[in-house]
């Protein structure tokens, strides 16, 4: 027996776009236009279509995942990730390549797949056993754990086109975790859920992983990615890219996807068509600068780094705000600060300048980014943010500390320590 659990080779997919939807034809229609074909001994085929018409979500695929994997799927949004498990699921057949799976496959692609909106909860989770092949009484016996982890026993008899969005994601979710296929794929559903959800599928995700399961998990996420699959592969234009460990997969993702965000410590904007914001404020620039005033990309983060920007308001506006969001190139929100309690209640037009002190020892050797917010609070934004330009932390050592080891975290304040001897 292989010890893959997936195998695709050339894997290919192309779909046709920019076509007018059409009636289908009659016989006759259809006969009419194959005759001329024949007679000429032209057939018709997939590459009349054109390359106007027609796009390759992937091309030429090769992939291998051994049993009990776990491997992450990360990209860009059109990289072809979606099309790949669509593919594995055999939801959609490929233009071309070849697919080999081994087992049982169970997917969570998009939320309420695979349920019929006429039929109850308990209904459905009997149905999508029997889809996985399962029998009846394998699957009560895992019922009760399936209502119990998807939260919806007030609602297990309800027809579940009646249930919300969260309802329908926590029981497929449910439904594919525990009905223990042996190959598990999971798109980037888990955003539909809240924050507690989240951390329990991922939990879940990770119980199942450890169970010797294969499992192929799509998400944005960088931190699950991380945390859940010490193997990624990197798509780009429906191509593998990258294949390796996580961290390094995720560190050329973050690279491609922040290829465009300044580097320099300094971005700028010429013209207010260009600038960020709005016809009543745009940001004009922004520059990260060293205690000696200095413009640049590293720091050492024991040193206070100085975050400044200006801004134009073209009209008098009342209860502005401004916000600088520090965050990882992974999206984890690191800290925030406003000047909201500093500022005059009414903000006149004019060119303004804000600095803000980051104080040293405070954050890690790694990449940040800056965000700045310019809004009314609860009424307005101005100034969306974004993740305008990005520095790298460097020089940090545990506070104390002679050895130059990494430091685990976002950040590494310098907290107050005391110790006395009781006995």
């Amino acid at each position: 027996m292989s010890e893959y659990a997936v195998q695709t080779q050339g894997l290919s997919k192309r779909y046709r776009i920019g076509t007018s939807l059409q009636n289908y034809p009659t016989l006759r229609e259809s006969l009419a236009g194959v005759l001329p074909l024949l007679a000429r001994r032209q057939p018709s085929s997939v590459g009349d279509l054109g390359h106007s018409t027609s796009i390759w979500a992937l091309q030429g695929v090769s992939l291998k995942v051994l049993r009990g994997e776990v491997l992450g799927v990360i990209g860009r949004n059109g990289a072809g990730k979606s099309t790949l498990l669509k593919i594995l699921s055999r939801i959609t057949r490929p233009t071309s390549g070849e697919v080999r799976l081994r087992g049982r496959v169970g997917s969570l692609l998009e939320v309420g797949t695979g349920f019929h909106p006429e039929l109850t909860g308990r209904e459905n989770i009997y149905l999508n056993g029997a889809i996985l092949g399962m029998h009846r009484t394998e699957i009560k016996t895992k019922f009760d754990q399936i209502v119990e982890f998807a939260e919806i026993g007030r609602f297990l008899d309800t027809p579940v086109k009646r249930y919300s969005s969260g309802m329908y994601m926590r029981l497929a979710f449910s439904v594919a975790a525990h009905l223990e296929p042996e190959i598990l794929l999971v798109d980037e559903v888990l955003a539909v859920g809240d924050a507690a959800f989240q951390k329990k599928c991922l939990g879940k995700m990770g119980q199942v992983a450890g169970e010797g399961r294969t499992v192929l998990f799509v998400s944005h996420n960088m931190g699950a990615i991380q945390a859940l699959c010490p193997r990624s592969i990197l798509l780009a234009d429906g191509r593998i890219v990258e294949d390796g460990s996580s961290d390094q997969v995720v560190q050329s993702y973050l690279n491609l996807s922040y290829g465009e965000i300044e580097k320099t410590g300094e971005v700028s904007w010429i013209g207010e068509d260009n600038a960020p914001g709005c016809g009543d404020v745009r940001l004009q620039s922004i520059r990260l600068l060293s205690t000696t005033g200095q413009v640049q990309d590293h720091f050492n983060v024991n040193n206070p780094i100085r975050v400044e920007f200006t801004y134009q308001v073209n009209t008098l506006i009342r209860g502005m705000r401004a916000i600088l969001v520090i965050a990882t190139r992974e999206g984890v929100t690191v800290f925030a600060s406003t000047d909201h309690d500093q500022r005059p209640a009414e903000t006149m037009p004019g060119v303004y300048r804000c600095q803000v002190t980051i104080p040293g020892g405070l954050l890690n050797s790694i990449q940040y980014t800056v965000q700045i917010h310019l809004d009314i609070p609860g009424y307005r934004t101005l100034v969306p943010g974004g993740d305008f330009i990005y520095f790298t932390g460097v020089g940090n050592t545990p506070h104390g500390s002679h050895y130059p080891e990494n430091w685990p975290g976002v950040t590494t304040p310098r907290c107050t320590w005391y110790e006395e001897k009781l006995e």
